[in-house]
């Protein structure tokens, strides 16, 4: 998925945490029963008929769902094009590699058509990355609605809260608390890249360079190091597209897990998961539960993180085009 706790710490977390539930509890299922009752619908439909065409892009509209509720929560900030006067999120390092936003437009053009001003850029992000997953063959999972658009998008902000693929297990525990996540909602969600692909630039220099002289990480699988330099991260310069979890890429299943087990996690991030002792132990507990327990914790995980900071009632606006701010 790209830029992946004391007393006082525990004090400020719980703040947080009431923020958030405050918040939370703003969205509710079914929010456009009345003002757009086709809106969802319209939604699915969309996605299942491209999806079926084009099973990769499930990953990446999950990757954008992720990056965006990072920064400044789920408001759509991340689809806002730069200005003359502000780098935009998208324009940020940790989002080079997002796509999927042409898709969202289209989306936002068959509900502006049915219900003009009505469903938000955020709802549709939320909304498109469940049914994309679901037309891929993977876990459904609620997506309460009535989020508004931010209004602010700045590339600094993606670069200081979306977790870097080389983040240890500490900074990955600490972007996700300020989240409101904790633990184990890290070792689910990303439980995502058990579809989806990455890149040589991601995970380079695990390979040529991991302490500045040149070496291997330790911590990665010999064979499986030496598998990449061999058929995929040739050189240092190499940008190749990799899967995450080779030879079951495209299915939402449980072998991302043994892999990551396996020294075989393609990011450092990956093998950041059994540096501590609990989360290796959930990552075990995952892999030994069935597939059904891993899409219902999963699905818990997805709706607590597509709560994040949602903007309601008054805050934001309802975007006419999801690059720009109404005028």
């Amino acid at each position: 998925m790209g830029r992946l706790f004391g007393l006082g710490i525990g004090i400020v977390l719980g703040f947080l945490g009431f923020v958030v539930v405050s918040i939370q509890a703003q969205l509710e299922m079914g929010y456009y029963s009345k003002s757009c009752p086709e809106a969802e619908s319209i939604v699915r439909d969309f996605v299942e008929d491209h999806i079926r065409n084009a099973p990769s892009l499930a990953a990446a509209l999950l990757r954008m769902h992720f990056h965006d509720c990072f920064v400044r929560g789920c408001d759509a900030s991340l689809l806002l094009n730069s200005t003359s006067s502000n780098q935009a999120e998208k324009d940020s390092p940790p989002n080079f590699t997002v796509r999927g936003f042409d898709f969202i437009d289209q989306v936002k053009s068959l509900v502006e058509a049915e219900c003009p001003g009505i469903i938000s850029c955020a709802d549709i992000i939320a909304l498109v990355a469940r049914d994309a997953i679901v037309a891929a063959g993977g876990p459904f999972w609620r997506v309460p609605t009535g989020r508004r658009d931010g209004v602010i998008s700045r590339a600094s902000e993606a670069l200081s809260n979306i977790p870097p693929p080389t983040s240890n297990l500490t900074a990955l525990q600490t972007f996700f608390a300020n989240q409101g996540l904790d633990s184990k909602d890290l070792v689910l969600l990303t439980g995502a890249h058990t579809i989806g692909v990455s890149h040589c630039s991601s995970f380079r220099n695990r390979l040529y360079n991991f302490s500045g002289v040149g070496d291997q990480d330790p911590s990665l699988d010999s064979e499986y190091a030496a598998n990449l330099k061999a058929k995929k991260c040739r050189s240092p310069s190499d940008d190749t597209i990799v899967e995450m979890d080779p030879g079951s890429h495209r299915t939402f299943d449980l072998s991302y897990y043994r892999l990551v087990l396996e020294r075989r996690g393609l990011l450092q991030s990956d093998s950041a998961l059994t540096t501590s002792p609990a989360t290796e132990l959930f990552v075990t507990q995952v892999l030994q539960g069935s597939l059904d327990n891993f899409y219902a914790q999963f699905a818990l995980a997805m709706e607590k993180m597509g709560r994040i900071d949602g903007k309601t009632g008054s805050a934001g606006e309802i975007r006419k085009h999801c690059a720009r701010v109404n005028s």
